[in-house]
């Protein structure tokens, strides 16, 4: 009798769509009108996705391309099945957020200080210490808070980040009473057996705070990072239609895994997400035509396997 190992999955996925952010914020060449963006994430909210990462309330000259974030939150707070996020960098960016409506805010914070400094101007402890006003000032206005830990999984000027490094920044964070922490692999130089370890480590390390993965595909590992994850019971996912996305200030850093990409391996391997596949490729494909930008989704290259040809009835032969 032979045994059979089963591959265990868990039965349901989270995915949160970060294109109005991550996306936007990457396309420097073009302004996108503000009703273009309402009207993208307006059809985003038809796929099925229930949470957006809407927009960063950063400096306008920091990101030219988000300085209308008031007004696209305004413009969506009607979606009621939406749950919308928005990235805050300071005190006044998480006021401008809470005044627009935002119920949940992200912090940004960086694994290492080359890349704090290059992201925030300070080193990376500077940065968390920043964080005390935000919280508090979100705890006082009943406004969730979930932190973050940019180039997690190295950094492109000071390669691999320690482990140990990881655990004082996801210590302080608890400390502070941040109980969700995304993990950014933000120029994807993870690998699934990293990504496997190092989620092992910190879920056992931390049984109470709830780690998400923010994964881009730089290096074509995105989807086999997301299985990895998935192995260790992690089951929430940043994405993006496309695979737009990419960190300004990150050398040679590309876009996000794409939704429709990360939605279609996970339903093909039993992992429910709630996004309807077909509507999600239409989405994407829109976007991408759209704004004019390029795209490495496999979706919007190949299409799901399920999408079958006429059979072939015989061989056209060549003539001699």
């Amino acid at each position: 009798m032979n045994n059979l190992t089963v591959f265990a999955l868990p039965s349901r996925a989270y995915i949160c769509e970060v294109a109005p952010r991550d996306g936007f914020q990457a396309i420097n060449d073009q302004w996108i009108p503000t009703e273009e963006k309402v009207s993208i994430i307006r059809s985003l909210a038809e796929t099925g996705v229930t949470t957006i990462e809407i927009t960063s309330f950063v400096h306008p000259k920091a990101i030219p391309q988000l300085k209308d974030a008031t007004e696209v939150v305004r413009s969506c707070n009607d979606l009621k099945n939406i749950k919308f996020r928005a990235l805050v960098p300071n005190v006044k960016g998480a006021e401008r957020a809470i005044e627009a409506g935002i119920k949940k805010i992200k912090l940004m914070l960086s694994a290492t200080d080359s890349h704090s400094i290059s992201n925030a101007n300070c080193g990376t402890e500077e940065a968390q210490n920043g964080f005390y006003p935000i919280i508090e000032l979100a705890q006082m206005k009943g406004i969730e808070v979930g932190g973050s830990i940019s180039v997690a999984f190295g950094c492109p000027f000071e390669g691999k980040v320690p482990q140990e490094r990881i655990n004082q920044i996801v210590y302080r964070y608890e400390s502070m009473g941040v109980k969700e922490i995304s993990l950014a692999d933000s120029t994807g130089a993870a690998n699934p057996k990293q990504v496997y370890e190092m989620l092992g480590h910190l879920r056992n390390t931390f049984p109470d705070i709830l780690f998400t993965l923010h994964l881009h595909n730089t290096r074509g590992l995105a989807i086999a990072n997301a299985v990895s994850a998935l192995q260790q019971g992690i089951v929430h996912f940043d994405s993006s239609i496309a695979g737009l996305g990419g960190c300004p200030y990150l050398p040679g850093a590309t876009g996000n895994v794409a939704t429709e990409d990360l939605v279609y391996a996970f339903h093909e391997m039993g992992v429910e997400t709630g996004i309807d596949l077909k509507k999600v490729i239409h989405a994407a494909k829109a976007v991408k035509q759209k704004l004019g930008c390029d795209s490495e989704s496999y979706m919007l290259k190949a299409g799901p396997s399920s999408l079958l040809h006429t059979k072939v009835t015989s061989q056209r032969k060549i003539e001699k």
